[in-house]
């Protein structure tokens, strides 16, 4: 099997439950807005968020500020706050050493998501990525699959891994990618799904699994 590991971002690799929580803080600081306006943030970007959300914003609620310069001082927001462990960027640095290609796989928007790889230092530790937004396709679509194998320099079809938290969108796709994959457990789980080959609690133990499959 060939050594290509593709890891989704959000909520496997970088922490954005936290991240969204601080960036819709400090927006609706600098707009002055009401309670009702940030609840209604909240709700709309609890699981993505694209420019198309402060157009909407600004619509709602009658703000002042253009829908484009709300959307870039939450992607810069989003990229201040957001984290990746140490323990993850070791990690993911041993793996590289361990003769691994590593690629990330994620939905989201295309300036938003790599600026947050930029921010945590994930984008010098990945050799490929593909972020649904440049495709307008989203996990579990075999394209996305393809592109990230392709931008990382490999061949989808000789095999590898994919590692991430939602069972539908990375488990689910990379099954259909021909990948095998590590689920980080924590979301309902499908019924009608076919089981991960590996669940684990952190994605460090995801990254332990792929060294010794190394060894």
């Amino acid at each position: 099997m060939h050594r290509l590991a593709l890891f989704d971002l959000d909520g496997t690799l970088a922490d954005r439950r936290s991240a969204l929580s601080d960036a819709v803080t400090g927006l609706c600081r600098a707009h002055a807005l009401t309670p009702t306006a940030e609840q209604w943030l909240r709700t709309e970007l609890v699981d993505r968020a694209n420019a198309a959300d402060f157009a909407r914003l600004r619509e709602v609620f009658g703000l002042d500020a253009p829908a484009a310069q709300l959307w870039q001082e939450y992607v810069s927001l989003m990229a201040a706050a957001v984290t990746c462990r140490p323990e993850v960027l070791e990690g993911l640095a041993r793996l590289r050493k361990a003769a691994w290609t590593i690629g990330i796989i994620t939905n989201g928007a295309s300036d938003i998501q790599r600026a947050k790889l930029t921010a945590t230092g994930l984008a010098d530790l990945v050799d490929g990525v593909a972020v649904s937004g440049d495709l307008e396709i989203r996990k579990p679509d075999l394209r996305l699959f393809e592109l990230a194998a392709t931008r990382c320099g490999v061949n989808l079809a000789c095999g590898g891994w994919m590692i991430g938290d939602n069972p539908a969108g990375d488990i689910g796709g990379g099954h259909k990618a021909g990948l095998r994959t590590i689920w980080l457990r924590g979301r309902p789980w499908p019924n009608d799904l076919t089981a991960a080959h590996h669940v684990v609690d952190d994605v460090t133990d995801a990254i332990t699994i792929l060294l010794n499959e190394t060894e």
